[in-house]
């Protein structure tokens, strides 16, 4: 199928002959007499590539650029004009015009910048796509922030990614731990190899350091072949070690060495081999009780900790939850008339998140698959709603605190819900005066 140029200008002969010479290069072309059926057309038709005389009837040929740009950033705008100046070239490429052509031009001009623009756009297009893939095959597109606190905390990883040093990430199970650590390698100079991860946790206490460093046959029974460690299978790359805290204190004076030697010895070898890798390691345990208690070596901990990065739990930063509702949504590939109604999003702000981003993953996605309407109701999240830590009576305090007024708004909110909307219903089940209530809806702009 053949790219789709829209030609607007309101010379009609001019616009004849180039819509000739473009058709006769193959290029379907869609053609407009002025700015306003210009607009029409590019709404309508979602062209691959727009060009623009600036001198139109009705409008400039910059407002048809800037509208362009603001509605579809990808599409590649060609501005032509039989009164350039140097002043107006320079204020089309400021607005982000892909060429600008000066009347009169031969054919061939005006071609081969068609061709050149359907080429980036086409390169652009790909590009997204790879990135896009990339970002479904390691889940790093599962970084969504809308607070400074998290910006914060991208912003400390985007620079420590430049460097080899070891980074330490915390948080509860849940927060993304693991996606943060991919999103470090990926954007850094070890980007090209592998990143191979491991859950320490997941991992039997006897087999551990063979996962790690590798064995030689017949170093223990089962020991048939040679096999490679994952500190060897993550050459030039990065070696991400979940749950870090679960390794016992032998292994961590051998994890120790290999960090600070740079190399391994496989199980029953009497040789240590070279290893170029970075390491990532990752916790949701508070290390410097377990080095209190004598469970974890403090030279391991600062040797890890080179770069500390903490993830707040998802109560910590409710700002996000709105963004990350829209985020699951286009990852479930839910169709566009689907949202979440206020009143839900309101008790989604107020509950804990115990399981942080993973679980609010979970409830997106149950919902899409079990909604009746494209408006998700409070009374679709009742799995969740029904738990006692989203209830106001309930005596569990999150550590980060939780705001009273969210709560009262939420529960608001809720008793409208049930009441239909009928403000003196939702009074009576919220067990407070109607005059009370309208005080409340009018404090809260509901």
């Amino acid at each position: 199928m053949s790219d789709v140029i829209l030609l607007i200008d309101d010379d009609q002969s001019l616009r004849r002959v180039t819509e000739y010479n473009l058709a006769a290069k193959g290029f379907q072309v869609v053609t407009a007499a002025s700015g306003r059926e210009g607009l029409h057309q590019f709404k309508a038709q979602a062209p691959d590539l727009v060009v623009t005389d600036v001198k139109l009837g009705d409008m400039s040929g910059l407002d048809i650029l800037s509208t362009v740009k603001k509605e579809a950033p990808d599409t590649p705008v060609i501005v032509m004009t039989a009164f350039g100046s140097i002043e107006m070239a320079v204020q089309a490429m400021h607005k982000g015009a892909f060429n600008f052509i000066t009347k009169p031009f031969d054919r061939d001009t005006l071609i081969l910048s068609c061709q050149k623009a359907l080429e980036l756009k086409g390169l652009h297009t790909k590009t997204k796509l790879l990135v896009h893939e990339i970002n479904q095959l390691t889940g790093t597109a599962g970084i969504v922030s809308a607070g400074t606190t998290m910006k914060e905390l991208l912003d400390t990883a985007s620079r420590a990614a430049n460097s080899e040093a070891t980074v330490l990430i915390s948080g509860e199970s849940g927060t993304g731990k693991e996606v943060l650590a991919r999103l470090i390698h990926q954007n850094s100079p070890r980007s090209n190899g592998p990143m191979v991860a491991v859950n320490c946790a997941a991992i039997p206490k006897g087999l551990i350091e063979s996962e790690l460093f590798g064995h030689v046959k017949g170093s223990f029974t089962g020991a048939v072949k040679d096999r490679k460690g994952h500190f060897s299978t993550a050459s030039n790359g990065t070696l991400f070690l979940d749950e870090i805290g679960e390794l016992t204190t032998d292994v961590q004076v051998k994890l120790l060495r290999a960090i600070q030697e740079k190399e391994v010895q496989p199980v029953g070898s009497d040789t240590a081999k070279r290893v170029d890798i970075r390491i990532i390691a990752a916790t949701n345990l508070d290390l410097k009780k377990k080095i209190a208690a004598g469970e974890f070596r403090e030279d391991l901990f600062y040797r890890l900790s080179v770069i500390p990065l903490s993830i707040p739990p998802l109560r910590e930063r409710k700002e996000d939850i709105p963004a990350l509702v829209t985020h699951f949504l286009k990852k479930f590939n839910a169709p566009a008339e689907v949202y979440f109604s206020d009143p839900a999003l309101e008790v989604l702000k107020a509950y804990s998140w115990p399981g942080n981003i993973r679980e609010i993953q979970n409830i997106v996605e149950r919902c899409i698959i079990l909604r009746k309407q494209n408006r998700i109701e409070l009374k679709d999240l009742h799995l969740l709603v029904d738990k006692p830590s989203v209830s106001a009576l309930s005596p569990e305090i999150p550590d980060g605190g939780i705001a009273l007024e969210d709560v009262e708004k939420a529960y608001i909110l809720k008793a409208l819900e049930k009441a239909n909307q009928n403000r003196s219903e939702a009074a009576r089940l919220l067990k407070i005066p109607r005059h009370v209530l309208l005080y409340r809806l009018e404090k809260y702009g509901i």
